[in-house]
């Protein structure tokens, strides 16, 4: 059996715990948490609870350590912290930091001799593969990302660091015209501002300033500035009541041509009643990943452009190429 940690116990954290669930070849041997346990709701069946700074003695215990940071801030301090113990997975997912988060994780893994896999997920993650795929097989054309309509936990996350508020939720909305136009294979030239707007929806603290908070959302660099923002405040009841819920999906759309001068289009998509369930779900394939290829001893960091498909699976080769192929 795979051992597999938890660092961070929050939606995503609760997401991985279900993944684990249903994976034959994985155990989860602890969760870890950088507050005080106690102060923790948390229905683990039967796994203690530590304080993240037990994690120093804990080596014999987790194959993999699954890092479900609180925000973009998080991740790129906590992953390499810990690549140097542990092989680790994280879904670090501010994609202009990618090369700068690999870079520090690579040497990180590389000194402790473990296994870092970074940014996996959904996007950065299969939307990834699914974008290399179809560009490394129609070299002319043009890859196109939509996202939502749903609920960005890395985006809602941003908000509720913003000094006044409470809460917040965050839908990535896709705009119909440019979805259509791409689908038909036009190959529009779009910008970002083109194809998605961004909706919050904030509970602010009693008194607070709202025409700043609202600035700094929509000023927000790599998170709302390139967007048209629309910003509500609202209730904590009525964020309660319509807005617990965290749907999310996408689709990636790739219209290329090939030398006869036929036209291709090619679309992945996802439809996710659950973004952090689905989102654990992928950790968990790539930490089994981790962990054979720690058992390999390649050591260092990793994406999921460096991760063959047959590492993600509990299924050996012959029942791969027998059932699958």
């Amino acid at each position: 059996m795979i051992k597999i940690g938890i660092l961070g116990y929050g939606n995503l954290g609760r997401g991985v715990e279900a993944a684990i669930k249903q994976s034959p070849d994985m155990e989860l041997t602890g969760v870890y948490t950088r507050r005080s346990p106690d102060s923790l709701k948390i229905n683990t069946e039967g796994v203690a609870v530590r304080n993240a700074s037990e994690l120093e003695q804990k080596r014999d215990d987790i194959d993999v350590l699954v890092i479900c940071g609180g925000s973009a801030t998080d991740l790129p301090a906590m992953t390499p912290k810990y690549a140097k113990l542990y092989n680790v997975i994280d879904s670090f997912d501010t994609h202009a930091r990618i090369p700068e988060h690999f870079a520090n994780v690579d040497a990180a893994a590389k000194a402790g001799e473990t296994v870092g896999i970074i940014s996996c997920g959904w996007d950065p993650g299969m939307f990834s593969v699914n974008r290399l795929y179809s560009t490394s097989i129609l070299p002319v054309g043009n890859a196109y990302t939509f996202w939502g309509k749903g609920v960005s936990q890395g985006h809602s996350d941003a908000v509720r660091r913003i000094e006044g508020v409470l809460d917040a939720r965050q839908y990535t909305i896709p705009v119909e015209k440019a979805l259509n136009s791409v689908r038909a294979g036009e190959n529009p030239e779009l910008t970002t501002r083109e194809k998605h707007t961004r909706e919050c929806f904030v509970v602010a603290e009693d008194g607070a300033d709202l025409a700043r908070i609202e600035n700094e959302i929509k000023t927000m660099p790599n998170y709302f500035d390139e967007y048209d923002t629309t910003v509500h405040f609202i209730s904590a009841e009525e964020m309660k009541r319509d807005h617990s819920g965290l749907p999310h999906g996408g689709s990636v759309i790739y219209s290329g041509q090939t030398s006869g001068g036929n036209n291709h289009v090619v679309e992945y998509s996802l439809n996710l009643d659950s973004n952090p369930e689905f989102t654990g779900a992928v950790l968990i394939a790539y930490a089994r990943a981790a962990y054979k290829l720690s058992g390999e001893k390649s050591f260092g960091a990793k994406t999921v452009f460096d991760i063959a498909p047959a590492y993600l699976s509990p299924l050996s080769g012959d029942e791969l190429r027998a059932h699958y192929l």
